[in-house]
């Protein structure tokens, strides 16, 4: 599909404000899964977060959608944790976005965490469309969100979108707005490939599977690739895009989001903001860095009467 027809979007929120519960509707109303595929959380892949009802791993998903003008498009859906613990998946998230749908509840209002979503948003230069969730609870006050969003957030109150992802309320309202507000990526330069690796996961059987953001070029299979960071090459076995399981797909191109197999060992071997290509010298994708790996390490009165060869093997292990 064509770079100007795919918007790239993720859904920020505080804890409990419906993210997730968004994420499914959204998947209902474009088709993206069946009537017998229906569950709740269903991007919540962990037992864990089934259990407690949070998300914890950001995960994508490509829909397609046609709007009231009778265009078809291909929007990439990355839901995001609302836990403060895990704001370093929001950030990765956010890289590979052009825009965010930021979810407030109608009851609970602007909290800690949605403000430091905004602010994250902000730095990345993201298009945010301010939503108003759970307007059918009995003790929803929208005009008081509207307000907040107003004082706290500078975001003007006529933007917001008045929904209930449960009750399935404002729903054609929110795709309409992602297709009208959220921008197109921007068209590549040149064919050069480079694309962003936000995160990454191991499968037992085939490896590390990463995930990207193409930003220019085409990644297919059988193709050599190269990290940046550290040089190393590997060839493509296999890329796809979530929907939301894996679907193999002959290419990704500019402005998709998407994963790849290229029988990479370990989860080390591949730096979250690192920079996929096929040329030994261009440029890095911009909107992101890479990020430190950091070992924090409790020191109590016993390691401090270690004698300083010993300190110096322990900090050399965790780095």
């Amino acid at each position: 599909m064509a770079i100007e027809f795919t918007r790239n979007f993720c859904i920020i929120a505080h804890i409990d404000h419906g993210k997730t519960t968004l994420s499914d509707r959204l998947l209902e109303s474009t088709g993206t899964i069946q009537e017998r595929e229906r569950q709740d959380q269903l991007l919540d892949s962990m037992d864990l977060e089934r259990e407690r009802g949070i998300t914890i791993k950001a995960h994508p998903v490509a829909m397609r959608y046609t709007s009231k003008s009778g265009q078809s498009y291909r929007l990439n859906l990355l839901d995001t944790p609302g836990h403060v613990d895990f704001s370093y998946e929001v950030s990765r998230s956010l890289a590979a976005c052009e825009g965010a749908l930021l979810v407030v509840d109608a009851a609970q209002g602007v909290e800690a965490q949605t403000v430091a979503n905004v602010h994250l948003a902000h730095k990345q230069g993201l298009t945010i469309v301010p939503i108003i969730n759970k307007i059918d609870l009995p003790n929803a006050d929208v005009a008081a969100v509207k307000r907040q969003l107003e004082e706290i957030l500078a975001i003007p109150a006529e933007e917001a979108i008045e929904a209930s992802a449960k009750m399935g309320i404002g729903i054609d309202e929110i795709l309409e707005a992602i297709v009208r507000r959220v921008p197109a990526p921007q068209p590549p330069a040149d064919k050069t490939l480079r694309a962003l690796v936000f995160d990454s996961v191991f499968d037992v059987y085939r490896g590390v599977v990463g995930y990207v953001r193409v930003v220019s070029g085409t990644m297919e299979a059988n193709h050599a690739i190269m990290f940046m960071n550290n040089n190393s090459r590997y060839e493509i076995k296999e890329v796809g895009v979530f929907t939301p399981n894996m679907l193999v797909q002959e290419g990704l191109n500019p402005g998709d989001v998407g994963y790849f197999i290229a029988n990479i060992k370990s989860t080390a071997d591949i730096k979250i903001g690192d920079t996929i290509t096929n040329r030994r010298r261009t440029r890095r994708c911009a909107r992101w860095c890479l990020i430190p790996c950091l070992t924090f390490i409790a020191a109590w009165s016993v390691m401090c009467a270690l004698s300083p060869e010993r300190w110096k093997r322990i900090t050399q292990s965790c780095s």
